[in-house]
């Protein structure tokens, strides 16, 4: 069951309430389910397949890789390598010992917060969770704490719980008032799958033959935030296999944070940062909102049993292989096919491996040259190659380059043409619109996310066509359809006919100034009986209303931003423009430090959570290798502390500068701090290309620079970030990881504006033409009289030489 959204916000628990009774839409009901990710202690056996070697192709990390790539490609000899023979037996890694229950609960979801409640007659809450990929369940049971009303009546009052749209039990509300009440429901193992949903319903009356007001606010039942479902399981073996990456890398099921470890190479180099750039954003693509926890290694026996390391580099940059059982012959720094010869400098080789003690997944991305570093990494980048790779070992020879997305071509978004319907939209499942209907007097909105791009400037004339239909037997006095955005109401119309209507079209004129990256259009039914029976709140089921997919759009927008702006940051703006991040280059000192490769990786998978492409081609660069023509090309993010910074240029305007002693400037004002450990993130247009930008991430101490990892890493923090300069402190010494109110934040906008304006130069004549429409007229006679007085001097020289 993959009835989840796929956008949800955060790492935690969502809850969805509704009546069951209102919510049977014509698609199934929608429901929110929480995938809190994280890594689980696992055992592996480690099973050898025959390597598969790749479709020809790649996108190289760098111009020069990008360049060997092309000619490769035009050279295609088909050429295949020997692999090695697969061991008798396929060595198995230690399954961990069996650990304690693990207990999810319910206060993990934001929404649920100090309790949530069921009102009404009928109503209920559901919530979501997974089962990790590794565990084999013992039992499975749900505690659920709850008190309701001393109004309810308990012979017509009760409690359901069910799992998976299946019932595990019901007890009745029969608690005196302020008791509160414990239920244990044993769940059925087979009804648990990947992706769960318990729901919570409450059936509710105050009288013992009728409830006369279903909106009675004595009808209450609070399920409290203690409630849990504890899991007994037995951990459980997993291949290593690339057929399911990213797993064991990273489980995207799994109710614990995912934990990786970059093991660093010899040396740092370019070649190195851009690959484990992208792998890191790659990773933070597929989390989406999962949690996805990261640090460096400087040894393999640093890794944790709940960790997965990541080794990157040849063999030469990566001594730390030699000491690894891995699936290919390791010779003098050379990697051997199964003939013994050394494989190309051109060609990348992936592997799945364990620690040396077996307790813990390795991947490897190897090669015996950069080139083939490079050709690995980005075969797991490229999602159309990453779908073909299978086995414990995959030779990468050719990939195919992946054409990079128009920069208005973001998926999630509205679509870049002018008109389109909401065929062309996306559902909460993250599948095209089609038909939906609901059902009842009180159904809940349908929900359309409408999702402005970051850059998208609306003029007037923006309109939504509702095309739509409902059922026969409403009251047309008190039954309407509404539209909203974001929940303010822009327009209703009664449904007039009680013989049901027909594709009936509802004209909506959208504002201009409220449509943004986060928008949602509602368009809710208000359904009501003709007529009513007492006590009865089945007969509202025959009301229906359905909206149809070809509801069309027309807006008048253009490409126009105002930068700097560190609000746009949020969406990803500019950096993800287009996409696959390849208008984007970071730059660090020319030796890094474990800060300075902290900040990278929190800002690639940051980058990585806000994108959405078929692949990834963002550089990494240090200080002096940076080409010189990259600085106008390219949107660039500058990391290091201030003594350090690779890019000095961007505290030399702005309004607030960092100087060395602890030295800050703000226009005239000059002052000296000790100890000054705020993070500092700062963005400026960029002094070599008016439409490009330059982002400091930077501060006057690592631990300022751990500042920024955390306003980059915890969602609360980083959709706070506005103005052209965020301060960031913590107000402890050791704040709580995932506390927001343990930071502060200080917003500057001190840099002078400019407005980027990349929409074609034909619609900019007919904007212009359309805005000043009154002056055409005189601008008209004017040009007319001008003329006219250039022909009479015309006819008049004519004439003159004549005579």
């Amino acid at each position: 069951m993959k009835r989840f959204f796929r956008n949800a916000f955060a790492h935690l628990l969502t809850v969805e309430r509704g009546s069951r009774q209102r919510t049977r839409l014509k698609q199934g009901s929608l429901v929110l389910l929480l995938l809190v990710s994280c890594a689980v202690p696992i055992g592996l056996t480690t099973s050898l397949a025959g390597a598969q070697s790749s479709s020809p192709g790649t996108s190289a990390p760098t111009e020069k890789l990008r360049e060997t790539n092309t000619q490769e490609n035009k050279q295609r000899s088909g050429s295949t390598f020997a692999l090695p023979s697969p061991p008798p037996k396929a060595p198995e890694v230690k399954a961990p010992p069996d650990g304690d229950p693990y207990v999810l609960e319910f206060n993990r979801s934001p929404v649920v917060g100090s309790s949530f409640s069921l009102r009404g007659i009928y109503d209920e809450a559901r919530l979501g969770f997974t089962r990790p990929r590794n565990w084999k369940l013992k039992s499975v049971k749900a505690l659920i704490r709850y008190r309701h009303s001393p109004a309810l009546y308990a012979t017509r009052s009760n409690l359901t719980v069910l799992i998976n749209d299946a019932s595990i039990g019901s007890i009745p509300l029969n608690r005196q008032e302020g008791e509160i009440g414990n239920a244990v429901f044993d769940v059925p193992l087979s009804q648990i799958q990947n992706y769960n949903q318990i729901t919570v319903a409450a059936l509710q009356n105050n009288s013992p033959t009728c409830t006369q007001d279903p909106y009675d606010p004595s009808l209450w039942t609070e399920i409290l935030p203690d409630s849990k479902i504890t899991f007994d399981f037995e951990p459980q073996p997993v291949s290593l296999d690339f057929n399911s990456y990213p797993y064991p890398i990273f489980d995207e099921l799994s109710l614990y944070p995912n934990q990786l470890a970059y093991l660093l190479p010899n040396k740092v180099d370019n070649i190195w940062l851009t690959a484990t750039s992208r792998l890191q954003a790659s990773l933070g693509r597929q989390a989406s909102f999962r949690r996805l926890e990261t640090r460096l290694v400087k040894a393999v026996d640093e890794v944790e049993l709940t960790e997965r390391l990541v080794i990157i580099g040849t063999p030469a940059q990566q001594s730390a292989l030699k000491s690894l059982e891995l699936p290919m012959p390791l010779t003098n720094n050379q990697i051997l096919d199964g003939k013994q010869k050394a494989l190309p400098p051109n060609v990348g080789v992936l592997m799945l491996t364990t620690t040396p003690d077996n307790i813990a997944p390795v991947l490897v991305a190897t090669g015996n040259g950069p080139e083939g570093v490079a050709k690995a990494v980005q075969f797991l980048v490229n999602s159309p190659d990453r779908k073909i790779g299978t086995g414990q070992t995959i030779i990468v020879e050719n990939l195919d380059e992946v054409a990079s997305p128009s920069p208005r071509e973001w998926p999630g978004y509205l679509p870049p043409e002018e008109s389109f319907q909401l065929s062309d939209l996306n559902n909460a499942n993250n599948q095209p619109f089609e038909d939906v209907t609901v059902r009842g007097a009180d159904s809940p909105p349908l929900e359309i996310d409408f999702k402005a791009l970051p850059d998208d400037l609306f003029g007037s004339g923006n309109s939504m066509d509702v095309i739509y239909s409902y059922g026969p037997q409403v009251n047309a006095k008190t039954s309407l359809v509404e539209v909203r955005l974001d929940g303010v109401g822009i327009v209703g119309k009664r449904l007039t006919s009680i013989n049901g209507g027909t594709r009936e079209k509802l004209r909506v004129d959208l504002p201009k100034d409220k449509i943004g990256p986060t928008s949602k259009i509602q368009v809710d039914f208000r359904l009501d009986a003709r007529e009513r029976r007492s006590c009865s709140r089945v007969t509202d089921q025959q009301l229906w209303g359905t909206l149809h997919n070809d509801t069309s759009f027309n807006l008048n927008r253009t490409s126009t931003v105002t930068l700097p702006d560190l609000k746009l940051l949020r969406y990803g703006f500019p950096f993800a423009a287009p996409q696959d991040l390849s208008s984007t280059a970071i730059v660090l000192p020319d030796s890094p430090g474990d800060g300075d490769l902290m900040t990278l990786l929190e800002f690639s998978s940051r980058l990585g959570r806000l994108s959405k492409a078929e692949s990834i081609q963002l550089d990494v660069y240090t200080k002096n290798s940076l080409p010189t023509e990259q600085r106008s090309e390219r949107h660039l993010v500058g990391i290091g502390t201030q003594n350090n910074f690779p890019l000095p240029e961007v505290f030399e305007s702005g309004g607030f500068e960092l100087k060395d002693a602890f030295t800050r400037l703000r226009n005239q004002s000059d002052i000296q701090t000790s100890p000054d450990n705020e993070g500092v993130i700062k963005e400026i247009i960029s002094p070599w290309n008016p439409e490009r930008v330059l982002l400091a991430l930077s501060s006057q101490t690592e631990k300022g620079l751990s500042q920024v990892q955390e306003s980059l890493h915890q969602d609360p923090l980083f959709f706070q970030i506005e103005g052209d300069t965020a301060l960031i402190s913590a107000n402890s010494t050791n704040p709580e990881i995932y506390d927001p109110n343990a930071y502060n934040f200080e917003f500057l906008q001190r840099a002078k504006k400019r407005e980027v304006d990349k929409t074609p130069v034909p619609k900019k004549v007919f904007r212009f033409l359309a805005g000043g429409w009154f002056l055409l007229g005189p601008a008209i006679v004017a040009a007319t009289l001008i003329l006219y007085g250039v022909v009479q001097l015309y006819l008049k020289r004519i004439s003159g030489q004549k005579t």
